[in-house]
């Protein structure tokens, strides 16, 4: 490939050239498209140049390419090569069938066959090789009928009219320098010169005569247009009523005013177009005459004048003050306003008033001022007027009024809509905002009124000294927008209060005081007791009220005190603590915060809370030392830690001897505590020995002497320890004999204890319960020797019953034999309890404890078995003939024929009836098994019968999943599978039944004398295909029909197919011979496999030379018609024929044989074939001619478009081509609108016949458009004849 482009660089650069290149290629493809598009939507005829053309420009287009050398474009020649042909059958593809014929000039021919009927080769002319040339832009015959060519078109002058205001608008001058471009709708008129006039309002019609005209030429109508489109002048076009917001208002209103917007926006037809008159005065406008291009009048239609006036107006004309549109409750009910309004008498006012968002709509009509009697009964339109009209409003209820001029309309007709509904919702906006020239809104204010809030006669607030207290002041019923409000306070001091006396707050003040922004209340703080009082309330607009509770009363609180008395407590070993009387003042509840001080040590803080005014606080400390007592501060309901001034005391302490059981590592009864709040009696168990240990506290001044009581159910016993220097001391005491022996319950009490000083007290403490046990707990396995033993199914939950002794609860310790190391601990409650297992083995008792004492566990009764049920379970009988193979665990059956019944008998153990799922699989090949299916079955028999699968042949593989029985049926135990190498698995080789079948059913055929030998090694027909185990052994039969001779013969095969070769058979008579398999074997020596009876045989047909005869004997044709020919042989048939000297070729599969004739001239069959074009056979009388088509022409072929004139006539001319004489058809349709276009309506059809010329001519002052549908001459006729296409087939 050359690097270099064909075109240089200096003149088109390389992308610019692949852009061209590459943009010609995109022209090329979508000019195909279309072509793709008519193919498949005109006849046959006109797209028989499309495949044609395209494999020429596509060829042509690829071979430049490779010429140019365009970079990116360069490819080789194997490259260009695949281009051209892929582009090729692209278009093959596209555009139907391609048939090469190199017998038509210097160019192939290629003809396009999308129907079922054979055609001869269509002639190629000059006008196909232009088609081609042009890439079928200029295509002859391709979009139009070339037999029947021409239209002529007569068109009669329409009238000239004008029409004012054709759609009725109203116009009116809203400002003295404002335009009204009033329209006139001109039909089948190109005016040059416009008169109107204009006449003032209020001038009466007797006066016309003095009214001026006016007149437009071309150039002043021309300029009014270019002022509309450039400029935009303003036309005030206003439709008659504007009910917006009316309740007469519809949906249908709004269609009416788009209708009269303008008539620029109506819909003008060809005809038509629009002139506009610029008015910029008031006044009453007609037309008088409109002069077109040729000098003659239009024609001026009804309603030649139009009344313009001055826009009406209408508006508020009373001054709005500032804060005039605010008004409080219970002040004036009504209000006044003023409206001025202007227009052209009688005007209509439209207005509503909304209140808080309610709307009344109201409507006054006839408003006029001075009424001009003369100027009514002459019919004439009034002069505009000024008017001014009062309006009065009231307003009885709170919220917002707005008073909204909605509409005025005059006279005329003309309404004009104020806008006066964009600002209506005043509620949204400020009151001053809201007042406009067409509104006025009013906001009635609702008074406001205050109080105090929690706090009135009977509720007065507390004051603490040095603080303040919140008083809130609530304003109900107020009127946000009178907000901020200011409130008017007084305070009068309290005159028994002697703390303010004397200071500044003893003083009375008056303030006012205002409202946060946004907020109902106002809150401040007091400082001072005393009365406040509110005064008054005014807000931003109105004066307000002042409700109950209006005084408040302020009293301040006293801190809390304490009156205290100290008294010494003394008892027999000196001073034991002290105790306090004390008496509150304030406000109960009250806390008390005290300090107590031994010796050197840190104080201790301590607090004690009293709920009344009186109180008790006695204080003995435990331990003996210097003691110092003191309160420090207190608090009661309003004030926190004040302090207390109370005196404090010293004392030297030395606390009274006690003593107490230790609670610790026993158990109590009641919780610890006895339903009085005391502790409770401690509970000691004892299974063995003489005596009882116990633990005791001691307090006081040691060494200490204690008494202690043994009292049990037959006496009491003393002991006396003495001596103790020890704070906590274990006490080894003796159990009574009686209870020793026999166990039971025995009590142990602390009667006195004596300190140091010998000061003896006795003792009240709870004492200790002792518990005597001497019966041991014991847990075995309830049931009889032999009999303690339980079956259940695999993973079932097992209950054991158990026996229990002693007091519960019982904690056992057990084990499972199987598993020694796992034991396993189990609480209890019940003393016929019941041990739940899930294992299966032997389970064990270890060890035992109830609530008191551990106990023991008989050995013989210390065990219990659990046994499982055993699952079912399959094999096969003992005397089925099997091979066991170790490998895979398989049993393998002796083989089988296909669809051969067979069966093996299984044994089942278990408790029937069964459930057995297996897997089925079978293997073909080298891909392994594939798994078929996985049924189910079921037997009541513990010897079932296995039906085996002998339906396919094949390896087949039963492999058993799941068994089921009574005890464990699949249904419940769908989790449970058998692991695989527990199976039962068993195979059987399935063999295949020879079978032999022709592969396809087509007849053959053959000749007369012919060797059964095949004719062609590639073709399928007399293929026998065999299935089974080579070798085969085939026997077929040849039947003679004719003759009823049957012939055998026996082959043997080795392969898989084979093709029928029998050299030592020859066909000796003609007609069909059936060849048929009678039988065959392979080497498994299975019976031969069923087969389709059709596919076992097949027909030979024997026969002699072909023939053809015509269906009629005709001497001509026409082009387009078809020739049917009958056949005689055996399919298929090699026809041959002459075309004016150039020889054909056609093969068919079917008789008869239809050939339409697509060329004049002469036409002649030659010769023909059959069996693959053999015995040909030649024809020599077998010949037609074949006559063109005629056609027809209206105007020459040509579209004539003819205007005339009323009395006018318009020749047609009819031109006739084709042998004479002539019969024709013409008829007459509405004209078309546009050139190009089809014709409408037929109005009228004739039929002309005998035309000997070939020129024929009629006249006509008729409107309409003249075509030719139908010719004949002598031979032919156009369009042809419709045929059944099924009788041509």
């Amino acid at each position: 490939m050359s690097s270099k482009p064909l075109i240089p660089e200096k003149y088109l650069d390389v992308p610019t050239q692949r852009l061209y290149f590459l943009s010609l290629g995109l022209l090329c493809q979508a000019i195909k498209l279309w072509d793709v598009l008519q193919y498949n939507l005109l006849s046959h005829d006109a797209t028989a140049s499309y495949c044609r053309k395209w494999l020429i420009v596509d060829v042509l287009y690829f071979s430049l390419l490779s010429q140019l050398r365009i970079p990116r474009l360069d490819y080789s020649k194997p490259v260009v090569a695949l281009q051209i042909l892929g582009a090729c059958f692209l278009d093959g593809l596209l555009f139907g069938g391609i048939n090469i014929d190199l017998g038509v000039s210097f160019l192939p021919s290629i003809s396009l066959n999308r129907q079922q009927i054979a055609a001869t080769p269509a002639a190629f002319t000059f006008s196909d090789l232009i088609s081609i040339l042009t890439l079928g832009i200029v295509s002859y015959g391709s979009h139009y009928d070339s037999h029947l060519l021409g239209q002529h078109t007569v068109r009669m002058s329409p009238i000239s009219t004008a029409r004012l205001n054709p759609d009725s608008q109203m116009f009116c001058l809203g400002s003295p320098g404002a335009t009204a471009l009033v329209p006139v709708l001109l039909n089948n008129t190109s005016p040059i010169h416009l008169q109107y006039s204009l006449t003032p309002l209020g001038v009466p019609f007797d006066s016309l005569a003095k009214v001026p005209s006016y007149n437009l030429t071309l150039r002043d109508l021309n300029a009014i247009e270019r002022k509309l489109q450039d400029e935009g002048a303003a036309r005030a076009a206003v439709p008659k009523q504007d009910n917006y917001d009316s309740d007469e208002y519809d949906e249908y209103d709004d269609e009416d005013d788009e209708d009269a917007l303008s008539t620029s926006k109506s819909v003008l037809q060809k005809t038509q177009s629009l002139a506009h008159i610029a008015i910029d005065k008031p006044g009453v406008l007609r037309l008088h005459r409109v002069l077109d291009q040729s000098k003659v009048d239009a024609r001026i239609l009804y309603a030649p004048e139009v009344v313009i006036a001055p826009c009406p107006k209408v508006e508020f004309i009373d001054t709005v003050a500032k804060d005039a549109g605010i008004r409080c409750a219970g002040a004036d009910k009504d209000i006044d306003f003023a409206i001025s309004m202007y227009g052209v008498p009688p005007l209509s006012l439209r207005w509503y008033k909304d209140v808080n968002g309610k709307r009344e709509h109201f409507m006054v009509e006839g408003i006029q001022g001075e009424h001009d009697d003369q100027q009514r009964h002459k019919g004439t339109t009034g002069a505009p007027q000024s008017v001014r009209v009062p309006l009065t409003g009231t307003l009885d209820s709170l919220g917002t009024h707005a008073y909204v001029l909605e509409s005025v309309t005059d006279g005329v007709g003309n309404a004009v809509h104020t806008g006066g509904a964009a600002g209506a919702d005043a509620r949204l906006q400020t009151v001053a905002a809201a007042n406009t020239k067409t509104t006025r809104t009013v906001q009635v204010l609702h008074r406001p009124a205050v109080s105090f809030m929690h706090c009135g006669p009977g509720r007065p607030a507390s004051l603490l000294i040095g603080h303040d207290v919140p008083l809130t002041v609530s304003a109900r019923d107020a009127d946000p927008s009178d907000a901020p409000w200011q409130i008017e306070m007084k305070y009068v001091p309290s005159p028994d209060d002697v703390t303010v006396k004397g200071s500044k707050r003893s003083k009375s003040w008056t303030r006012t005081l205002t409202t946060a922004e946004g907020r109902h209340e106002l809150s401040f703080g007091a400082e001072a007791p005393g009365t406040y009082e509110i005064v008054s309330v005014r807000g931003r607009y109105c004066e307000g009220d002042v409700l109950a509770p209006e005084h408040c009363k302020v009293v301040e609180l006293p801190r809390p005190s304490a009156e205290v008395e100290w008294k010494k407590i003394h008892e027999c070993s000196g001073d034991t603590g002290v105790s306090a009387s004390m008496i509150f003042h304030g406000t109960p509840p009250f806390t008390v915060y005290y300090r107590m001080q031994r010796d050197s040590e840190p104080p201790r803080e301590m607090h004690r809370r009293f709920d009344t005014s009186r109180g008790d606080l006695t204080l003995q400390p435990e331990l003996s030392g210097h003691y110092v007592f003191s309160f420090r501060e207190m608090s009661d309901a309003n004030y926190r830690r004040v302090e207390m001034r109370a005196p404090s005391v010293e004392q030297v302490v030395h606390p009274l001897a006690s003593a107490d059981f230790v609670r610790t590592g026993v158990s109590t009864v009641g919780g610890g505590r006895d339903g009085r709040g005391a502790k409770a009696k401690a509970v000691v168990n004892t299974c063995e020995g003489e005596t009882v240990d116990v633990d005791v506290d001691l307090r006081g001044t040691g060494p200490w002497n204690l008494e202690v009581q043994i009292v049990s159910p037959r006496g009491t016993e003393t002991v006396m320890v003495k001596d103790i220097k020890e704070s906590r001391r274990t006490l080894r005491l003796p159990i009574p004999k009686a209870i020793d022996k026999e166990g039971g319950t025995f009590e142990i009490d602390l009667a006195s204890v004596e300190d140091r000083y010998k000061c003896k007290r006795v003792l009240s403490v709870p004492g200790v319960s002792v518990n005597v046990r001497r019966v041991k707990p014991v847990a075995r396995f309830y049931g009889k020797e032999g009999k303690r033993n339980l079956t259940v199914l695999e993973n079932e939950m097992a209950q054991l019953p158990l026996r229990l002794t002693g007091d519960g609860p019982w904690r056992i310790r057990y084990r499972r034999r199987e598993e020694p190391g796992h034991v396993m601990t189990v609480t209890s409650r019940n003393p016929n309890d019941e041990l739940s297992v899930s294992n299966k083995g032997v389970y064990e008792l270890l060890e035992v404890h109830d609530a008191q004492c551990p106990g023991t566990v008989p050995s013989e009764e210390a065990t219990y078995q659990v046994n499982w049920v055993p699952r079912p379970s399959a094999r096969l009988a003992s005397e089925t003939e099997a091979r066991y193979e170790s490998y895979n665990n398989s049993y393998i059956l002796p083989p089988v024929c296909e669809r051969v019944d067979d069966h093996v008998d299984l044994d089942l153990i278990g408790r029937p009836p069964f459930q057995l799922m297996y897997n089925v699989a079978r293997n073909l090949g080298s891909s392994g098994p594939e798994s078929l299916e996985q049924p189910t079955f079921s037997s009541i028999q513990h010897r079932t019968r296995f039906q085996l699968r002998t339906n396919n042949a094949g390896r087949m593989y039963y492999e058993v999943r799941q068994i089921g029985d009574a005890a464990y049926p699949i249904a419940k135990h769908k989790n449970f599978v058998i692991p695989r190498a527990e199976r039962l698995l068993f195979e059987q080789e399935v063999m295949m039944r020879p079978a032999a079948q022709f592969r396809t059913a087509s007849r053959m055929t053959y000749c007369l004398y012919d060797t059964f030998e095949p004719h062609d090694s590639y073709s399928s027909d007399g293929l026998i295909m065999l299935e089974g185990t080579p070798p085969f052994l085939v026997e077929l039969s040849i039947k003679n029909l004719a003759a009823s001779e049957t012939h055998t013969e026996t082959v043997e095969l080795r392969e898989r197919s084979w093709k029928i070769d029998l050299p030592s058979y020859s066909f000796k008579s003609i007609g069909p011979h059936l060849i048929k398999i009678e039988s065959v074997w392979d080497a498994s020596h299975c019976e031969q496999a069923f087969v389709e009876p059709s596919l076992q045989s097949i027909w030979v047909d024997v026969a002699e030379s072909a023939a053809i005869i015509p269906f009629d004997r005709r001497e001509y044709f026409c082009v387009g018609e078809t020739s049917r020919f009958s056949l005689e042989g055996t399919a298929p048939w090699s026809i041959g024929y002459r075309v004016n000297g150039k020889s054909y070729t056609h093969e068919t599969k079917v008789s008869p044989f239809s050939l339409i004739q697509q060329q004049a001239g002469e036409f002649a069959v030659t010769s023909v074939a059959h069996q693959n074009k053999m015995c040909k056979t030649a024809v020599t009388d077998l010949r037609y001619t074949v006559h063109p088509l005629p056609a027809a022409q209206v105007g020459h072929g040509k579209r004539i478009f003819q205007d005339i004139h009323e009395g006018d006539q318009a020749e047609i001319l009819f031109t006739l081509i084709g042998e004479p004489p002539f019969t024709f058809t013409y008829q007459r349709a509405e004209p078309t609108t546009k050139k190009g276009g089809r014709p409408g309506k037929v109005l009228e059809t004739h039929t002309v016949t005998g035309v000997t010329a070939n020129e024929y001519s009629i006249f006509s002052a008729l409107e309409g458009t003249w075509t030719v549908t139908f010719i004949s001459d002598r031979y032919c006729r156009y369009p042809p004849a419709q045929v059944d296409k099924a009788v041509e087939k």
